[in-house]
């Protein structure tokens, strides 16, 4: 069986690449042996959103905002490892 890909689409008029990559180094540390990588494609009008071989994880049109990262690794983790524990991730209660 094949790891998942995640896609970063990010606003390339809005300079969001940097904000994409940090995303992109997050993900790839957190879940090194769940997902086979990370791909950034650019795109133009505010867009960004993260999927996992196609399924939308995160959407700045739908939720209208970006994700803290914590929340990003926990709905990644829910798509390509359900049962995997992230630590003091699940742990923190604002």
């Amino acid at each position: 069986m094949s790891l998942p890909l995640v896609e970063i689409e990010y606003c390339r008029q809005c300079r969001w690449l940097l904000r994409a990559a940090w995303m992109a180094q997050e993900l790839l540390s957190t879940f090194e042996e769940e997902i086979a990588g990370v791909t950034l494609r650019s795109g133009t009008g505010g867009v960004f959103r993260v999927s996992v071989d196609g399924a939308t994880v995160w959407s700045r049109a739908e939720e209208g905002r970006f994700p803290d990262i914590v929340e990003l690794k926990q709905r990644l983790r829910d798509h390509v490892a359900p049962e995997r524990d992230l630590g003091h991730i699940d742990r923190r209660k604002s």
